[in-house]
């Protein structure tokens, strides 16, 4: 999972970002919880990749299960 984030001080001061962006991770869930569907923020930010979008989602959702079992 971590080859779809990137954390590098070059790009975006070190944001995570979308591996191959300048799109900060936080901008699928800020935007995820303004009530934009996934197609709406691909629309919006057309470098992210749909699949890579719904890998981040899972891949976050089984952190948050792993964190809340532990």
């Amino acid at each position: 999972m971590m080859d779809l984030i990137v954390t590098d001080p070059e790009i975006m001061s070190g944001t995570p970002c979308f591996r191959g962006t300048r799109v900060p991770v936080s901008v699928l869930f800020d935007n995820l919880a303004d009530g934009m569907t996934i197609d709406e923020i691909i629309q919006e930010w057309p470098s992210l990749n749909k699949d890579d979008v719904i890998a981040v989602l899972g891949w976050t959702s089984d952190e948050i299960s792993r964190i809340a079992a532990a």
